[in-house]
This record gives structure tokens, sequence and C-alpha cells, in this order.
């Protein structure tokens, strides 16, 4: 396999989870009594230009899926960092009326309910056919496509570039990097801005969050990396900011490479320290497995022990890392009855590969088991507020990531 960005030959293994099947594949009950896919998950780092990613097994199609389950306004939390985005970037970029935002990857309309809100005209980019639905419903417009340059063309022909492109959590998720990035550049106005998410690989190493290696990520982001490709095709990193979400991401500011906007020193500030953090070091990858297997075998202890102890351990937040954690550490239902979840879309359904049923909340006022592990850790202090009624009968919470703690 070659680099996805720059095509040199891939030869270090950064990250080697065995086989999994897709995060977001959730089983029906009909499910569970035909063969289920499951594809290596293994990650490479380029010593060229430190690229992150996973091996090409998985197509896009293949992941993201008319049903596909993940909707963001399920959290809370989700919510209210995308109103306080829109909220900001409305007085940063003096967006009104007579603007244009598009959202690559609108989900559910999460985020532009918002722009809609203060009258800002927009377009939702969103394959999965679902959450385009539900974005429908709420008066967004929206087309039911994966983006790239062909795409960005098409609007750019019909004279819908835009002054403001989002990208949030979409950025590690295109199979083709290039592409995509081209199309970022063709479908900006000429002093547009685009902005984009995604996890920093600096927080992934830095906190050994190994769940968040699935294969609807097919890239692991550094400043220094996301840089190169924007520059390859015209545009430059202006601004970046560092975000708690996801246990630490990255906003990145970008624009036309002729843009009058000066580079903030916020972005030569944050590449010294990719720099200091070794980044573009092979050895800064190294034992990074031994520390994801460390994880995964006090997960397992752990379990194993509350089974023979006679305790009930249930799990929270029905997410896709929780998929990666429990499918590597062969984690199922006989140690993991159940685990509940606020998604209508996932309740009913089994996760994929444990095959551990969803249940709807209420099921945990019921059952009062003596821990629940939160598998969204991400969103740990949002769940443990919502269930915080358990404590008062003795629950106790658990996550594995960074390590093992029970609160």
């Amino acid at each position: 396999m070659n680099c996805r960005h720059c095509a040199q030959p891939l030869e270090h293994v950064f990250l080697d989870l065995g086989f999994a099947p897709p995060s977001n594949a959730y089983l029906t009950a009909e499910d569970l009594h035909s063969p289920e896919t499951w594809y290596p998950l293994k990650l490479y780092v380029c010593a060229h230009c430190w690229l992150v990613q996973t091996e090409d097994y998985a197509r896009a199609d293949d992941l993201f899926r008319p049903d596909y389950a993940y909707f963001s306004s399920t959290s809370t939390t989700w919510l209210e960092h995308a109103r306080r985005y829109v909220e900001a970037m409305r007085e940063r970029l003096a967006l009104g009326p007579d603007s244009f935002v598009i959202e690559v990857a609108a989900n559910d309309g999460y985020l532009l309910r918002h722009v809609m809100a203060a009258g800002i005209p927009c377009l939702g980019i969103e394959p999965t056919a679902g959450t385009a639905a539900a974005a429908e419903q709420l008066g967004i417009p929206m087309l039911r496509e994966f983006f790239g340059e062909a795409l960005a063309k098409q609007l750019a022909a019909q004279g819908r570039q835009a002054d403001l492109i989002i990208g949030n959590n979409v950025y590690a998720h295109v199979p083709d990097i290039n592409d995509f990035t081209r199309g970022l550049k063709v479908a900006l106005k000429r002093r547009g801005t685009v902005t984009l998410e995604f996890p920093h690989l600096m927080r992934l190493i830095e906190h050994t969050q190994f769940d968040t290696v699935y294969h609807e990520h097919f890239s692991y982001l550094s400043l220094h990396t996301a840089s190169r490709i924007l520059t390859a095709v015209g545009l430059r990193a202006f601004d970046v900011q560092e975000l708690p979400t996801h246990g630490g991401s990255l906003r990145v500011f970008a624009c036309h490479a002729e843009d009058a906007r000066a580079t903030a020193a916020t972005v030569g500030a944050l590449l010294a320290e990719e720099s200091r953090r070794g980044l573009q070091r092979l050895d800064t990858y190294a034992g990074f497995q031994a520390r994801a297997d460390r994880i995964k075998d006090d997960l397992l202890e752990f379990l194993i022990q509350q089974k023979k102890a006679g305790k009930k351990v249930a799990a929270y937040g029905a997410a896709a890392k929780g998929n990666t954690l429990l499918n590597y550490a062969g984690v199922k239902p006989d140690l993991l009855p159940f685990v509940c979840d606020a998604a209508p879309s996932k309740q009913g359904k089994f996760l994929p590969g444990s095959h551990v049923p969803v249940l709807p909340p209420d099921v945990l006022r019921e059952q009062r088991p003596d821990y629940v592990l939160i598998l969204p850790w991400n969103i740990a202090p949002e769940i443990r507020q919502q269930n915080a009624h358990l404590t008062a009968t003795g629950t106790r919470f658990v996550t594995a990531v960074p390590e093992l703690r029970i609160t």
C-alpha cells in the first residue's frame, strides 16, 4: 500500500488491532443469523509526510450506508459545541443574509440548524440517507452525495461557491483526502474560509486513544500533515485552535494561498510543539501498541473479576470507539450483558462484533448495575450527570481510556 497523500510506500505499522467489523454497522436481530464482515484494522505511519492511515480494505460506501446510525444531535454537549461555533463564525467572518455556507458531512442538521436560525443561506452535503432526511425535516437544503472535486465543480458552475465551508469530523473520514481537499479549493469563494475539525494525532498518542481507531477513520492527522495536504492544492492554514472535543481536536482555518490574511502565530507555535513531541520521528510511534494492549488487558481483567464476584456491569454509549475497544478485547454479552444509548436509531439493535444488545437508558433505572462502563469517554461528564440518580444506590462509573478509572 502507498500513502494516500504522497504515494510513498508504507512500511511502518503504528497499530495493529487485528480484525473488526465496521464500527457503525449495528445489527438487527435478523442480522445475527447471517455472516458478519470483518476487515483488518491496522494503522501505518508514512515516514515521508507523516500521515497516519488505515490499511486499505473497506470502501466508503460500505461504511457510510443509508442506515448509518450516528446522529450528531443525540449529544447535548455536541449540540452546544455547534451552537457556539456558529456564533463565533458569524462574528469573526461577518456572515449574514448575503453569505453562503456549506457544511460537508452535515449529518442530521445538528449545526446548520443554527445557521438557518441566523438567516444565513446554507447547504448541507451528507451521503447517509437517514441523517440527511432528519436534516431535511428541519428545512435544511441537503445534497445526498459524497463530497469531492467533481461535486465541487458542479456547485461552482451553479454559482454556489461558499463564504464558509465547514468540515467538522469529516476530514479524517474521507478515503481520498487529496480529492476531498481539491474539492474544498474549488467550492471556496476567493475570500472564503474553510474550517476543519478533527481529532489531533498528538493527543491520540499522548493519551493512548487507540479506541478512536476504526475503519470510518481513514486518516489520523497532525497540523503538520494537514497543512501539507492543504498547501498541495493551493490552500493555506492561516489559524488553528485547540479544542477539548473528542479527547483533543484541532480546528484549522484555511483560505486560498494568495489570500491577504496573515498566518497567525498559533500555527507556527503548534507546528513547533508537534516537532518537539516527535511527530516527525518514527521512534515516537514505537511502543504505542504495548500501551493499547495494557488498556485492553486491564478492562478485560476488570470485567472478569466482576463476573466472578457476581457483580452486574452494564455500559453506556453505543459509540464507535466503544466497538473498537470491546472487539479488540474480545468482550461478549457474558461479560457485558447490555449497553444503553439515547439514540433511537441504535436502540433494539446489537453492537457489531460483540453482539451486545443496545437498550434505552431507562433500563439502567430498572437494573441498577453495580458498575456502568462509559464507552464514549469524551462525553463522560455529560453521561454521569444524566445518570446521577444511579449513584444514590451505589452504582459506580468506569472509563477504560487512557487507563481504568472507577468513580
